[in-house]
């Protein structure tokens, strides 16, 4: 059993042979249908969301007994070929996190520098939606948003809720930030920008009491071991197991809010 927590697990890439940059941070396709296969035999029950959060917002409704959440970051190509099939297998619920400067097909004015791997196209897109993947917003090109100004975190934002709603024809609800970094300003831009619940990393279990906005996930990578995957989902040892990520993640926050007000100094020197 989980321990008072949702596990909300957060993959990239899913490939064989991912390009160097996003290879860490893949599984291999034969590793994730293991994690699938673990999931079902233990009786989880996926759930997307926009799903988790209309259960919390709602106070009434209870989760059902063994909830996880299987979620993508980015917007990979692996996702349709690899994920995709698994998902439907096991007809389990899953969430999308797309950055739309990144996903192939609309051109070059909406095309967005830095994509590590081989990217979805829109039609792909739709055909996750299609099978139930719910579509989140990742921003539109992947920027450090607590790092942005006022005026280039809004069009991040925006910009990635208008071409979701464009493609898909309905607004997303979900948003995850890149690289899991967020401040209160980036949330408080989330939340006026229409998304009703945001997720972070943190490597915790996530918990109602975190906020809609700040929700935390475990990370699942080409290291991950099925027995490490067990731990994680059962909500065993999750501290322990990414200590060192955590304290890392600490440290660097603070050298992004010296960044980001030396940059603010010198802004306002000009």
């Amino acid at each position: 059993m989980t321990t008072g927590g949702v596990p909300i697990l957060m993959y990239h890439a899913v490939a064989d042979a991912p390009a160097r940059a996003a290879r860490g941070l893949s599984v291999t396709p034969s590793a994730f249908a293991e994690q699938m296969e673990l999931l079902a035999e233990r009786g989880f029950t996926p759930l997307t969301t926009r799903q988790l959060a209309a259960v919390w917002r709602d106070g009434r409704r209870a989760l059902p007994e063994r909830p996880v959440l299987i979620t993508f970051d980015d917007g990979y190509e692996g996702v349709h070929r690899h994920a995709l099939p698994e998902l439907r297998r096991h007809d389990f619920a899953a969430t999308l996190f797309t950055s739309t400067g990144w996903v192939r097909g609309r051109g070059t004015q909406d095309q967005a520098p830095g994509a590590l791997d081989t990217m979805l196209d829109w039609d792909q897109v739709r055909e996750l939606a299609a099978s139930g993947v719910e579509i989140g917003g990742h921003s539109h090109s992947h920027p450090q948003l607590d790092q942005l100004s006022d005026e280039r975190l809004w069009f991040e934002v925006l910009r990635c809720k208008e071409i979701l709603t464009e493609e898909l024809d309905a607004p997303p609800v979900s948003f995850a930030y890149p690289y899991g970094y967020s401040s209160q300003r980036v949330r408080r831009m989330v939340r006026t920008g229409g998304f009703g619940i945001s997720l972070a990393v943190g490597n915790r279990l996530a918990s109602r009491a975190q906020g809609p906005y700040a929700l935390r996930r475990v990370t699942v990578r080409r290291s991950t071991s099925i027995t490490e995957f067990e731990r994680l989902v059962e909500g065993r040892a999750v501290a322990r197991n990414f200590a060192k990520d955590r304290a890392l993640t600490k440290s660097y926050a603070m050298v992004r809010r010296t960044r980001r007000a030396l940059g603010k100094v010198r802004g306002a020197r000009v």
